[in-house]
């Protein structure tokens, strides 16, 4: 069972979902604007991506532009902004087994199945 985090407006998530779909994998969607992951679940995303919290945050969205940009945050406190704010989290992330890739640009997630 394949996972993707998807936004359904996104064209890069759209994609991502195609091609796993031409993969033939069986796939679990994840709206996650509108179900978001709990904080273990993203900590476990986190850890299965090998990033920093950081490192998955969309910085160009009005909404870390308006109250986090320039402030000096914890990694801890940047996923709590994630939590409280999933438009912040980077899009699509797609996680098989013990794996996970953010499908930026779609074919990142062939590196995974």
């Amino acid at each position: 069972m394949t996972t993707i985090y998807h936004n359904p407006r996104c064209s890069k998530s759209r994609q991502t979902l195609q091609l796993l779909e031409e993969e033939n994998e069986e796939i679990n969607i994840v709206k996650y604007l509108e179900t978001p992951p709990n904080k273990a679940e993203l900590k476990n995303i986190i850890d299965l991506l090998g990033v920093k919290p950081s490192a998955l945050v969309r910085k160009n969205e009005k909404i870390w532009k308006e109250n986090f940009k320039g402030k000096e945050l914890s990694q801890e406190e940047i996923i709590d902004a994630m939590i409280a704010h999933p438009k912040l989290i980077e899009r699509p992330i797609v996680i098989k087994d013990n794996k996970a890739t953010i499908g930026r640009p779609p074919e990142n997630i062939l590196s995974i199945l």
